[in-house]
């Protein structure tokens, strides 16, 4: 059991090594070429992975906060170009709401059923007696 734990972690630790060397710049790395690190990570556990977290990549930062904040909002609720035009769209959506109502309001009472219930006592007749 203990063995089979030892050996995932030394898995998972070459692979996390291999994966932040490969995505690393060039001009960040230091001591031996890329390549060299690559195959010192693969090739000689535990060492290889712990050396090249440990030594191999410059972690200094000139921000001194690790990563690069972005400059942009962080949110679309938080730009201000992403909030008007959602509020214009909102807009728009209920004045044409509201003019379908009235479209649908004046044109049933032009053409649906009158004040009396729609019925011409003429035309009743006549479709009555037929």
């Amino acid at each position: 059991m203990a063995r089979g734990i030892i050996a995932v972690l030394s898995i998972a630790l070459t692979v996390f090594a291999l994966a932040d060397c490969v995505q690393t710049e060039d001009a960040k790395i230091r001591g031996l070429p890329k390549w060299a690190w690559i195959v010192l990570i693969v090739l000689i556990p535990w060492v290889g992975p712990i050396t090249w977290l440990f030594v191999g990549k410059d972690r200094s930062s000139s921000g001194g906060g690790g990563r690069p904040r972005r400059q942009g909002p962080l949110a679309p609720d938080e730009d201000p170009d992403f909030l008007r035009k959602l509020d214009e769209d909102i807009r728009r959506e209920r004045r044409e709401q509201k003019q379908r109502g009235q479209d649908d309001h004046g044109a049933q009472g032009e053409d649906g059923p009158g004040r009396d219930g729609g019925t011409d006592p003429a035309a009743g007749e006549d479709e009555r007696g037929a």
